[in-house]
C-alpha cells in the first residue's frame, strides 16, 4: 500500500503530551509516514518547533493564527509572528481563516488577522493553510481580493456545499477532507459532493485529536483521533468517490508533498 500524508495534525494539543512518540510509531505502522504539523496560536510555536525538530524528516509545519485566536493579532504581535516565520521558515502560513460558528474572536479581529496573514504569505511566497466555518461569503470575498497573488492554498477540513467547492476550485485551491466524511447523518451534502473534487486537488487529513470518524469500529476510550485512523477515512473516501484506494493514496500523497514542497 502507498504511503499516506496526513496534512493536519494538531500535535501541540495537550492530548498528545504523554505519548506522541507512540502515536507517531503507530501511524507509521499504518503507512502514515508524513505529517502536517499545524499551528493555531503564537503561543504554540515554541512547542511546535520542538516537535518539528524532533521529527524533522517526517513533518511539514505551518506557522499562523487560527481564527479562534485572532484576538491575539495586533501590530505588535504581527511583528513577532513575521519574525518567527522568517526565523523558522514554515512550509505554509496558517491555520488562518474565518470561523463564525463559535466566534471566539470578534468579526473585526478575525478579518484583520486573516488579511494580515494572507499578506505575509504573499510577501514570502508561502502556501496558505485555510480554515472556514459558517463564514464562506466573507471568506471567499477576501480570498478573491488577493487571489492573483496567492502562491497556493488548501481549504482544510472541507465540509461545504457544491457551490462552495466550485468557488475554491475556481481559485485553483486544494481541498482537505477529514473523518467528517464518515458521518452519514450530518454529512449528506459532502458525501454527495466529494465525487466532484478532482483527484489532483484532493488532500486527506485527520485534524487530530479532533474529528474522530463516527463509524470507527474500535474507538478509544478518550475519543482522541490520531493519524493511524487515516486509513479508515481513506476507505470511506475511496468508496464514495468510486476510485481505487491505492490510486487515491498515491495522488493525495503527491499533492501534499508538492503543496508543502517536501
Amino acid at each position: 500500500m502507498h504511503n499516506i500524508f496526513d496534512i493536519a495534525c494538531n500535535f501541540t494539543s495537550e492530548r498528545f503530551d504523554k505519548d506522541l512518540e507512540i502515536v507517531i510509531e503507530r501511524a507509521i505502522k499504518n503507512n502514515v509516514t508524513k505529517f502536517g504539523l499545524i499551528c493555531s496560536s503564537i503561543s504554540d510555536i515554541p512547542k511546535l518547533i520542538h516537535i518539528q525538530k524532533t521529527y524533522s524528516e517526517l513533518m511539514s509545519f505551518t506557522i499562523g493564527v487560527h481564527p479562534h485566536h485572532a484576538s491575539e493579532v495586533d501590530e505588535s504581535s504581527l511583528i513577532e509572528l513575521k519574525n518567527l516565520i522568517n526565523e523558522h521558515s514554515p512550509n505554509a502560513i496558517g491555520e488562518t481563516g474565518l470561523d463564525f460558528f463559535r466566534n471566539l474572536s470578534t468579526y473585526d479581529e478575525q478579518i484583520y488577522a486573516f488579511e494580515e496573514q494572507i499578506k505575509i504569505a504573499i510577501e514570502l511566497n508561502k502556501p496558505l493553510f485555510l480554515h472556514q466555518r459558517d463564514s464562506h461569503n466573507d471568506f471567499i470575498k477576501i480570498l478573491k481580493k488577493y487571489a492573483s497573488d496567492i502562491n497556493k492554498a488548501v481549504v482544510h477540513c472541507f465540509t461545504g456545499t457544491q457551490s462552495e467547492l466550485d468557488d475554491y476550485l475556481e481559485l485553483n485551491f486544494f481541498i482537505g477532507v477529514t473523518g467528517w466524511i464518515c458521518d452519514e447523518k450530518r454529512n449528506v451534502e459532502l458525501r454527495k459532493t466529494i465525487k466532484n473534487i478532482p483527484l489532483s486537488k484532493l488532500m486527506i487529513e485527520t485534524d487530530c485529536p479532533y474529528l474522530i470518524p463516527k463509524n470507527l469500529a474500535d474507538k478509544p476510550s478518550n475519543n482522541r483521533n490520531e493519524p493511524s485512523y487515516l486509513n479508515h477515512i481513506v476507505d470511506e473516501i475511496s468508496l464514495l468517490m468510486e476510485i481505487d484506494k491505492n490510486n487515491l493514496l498515491k495522488e493525495t500523497y503527491l499533492n501534499s508533498v508538492n503543496f508543502f514542497d517536501n
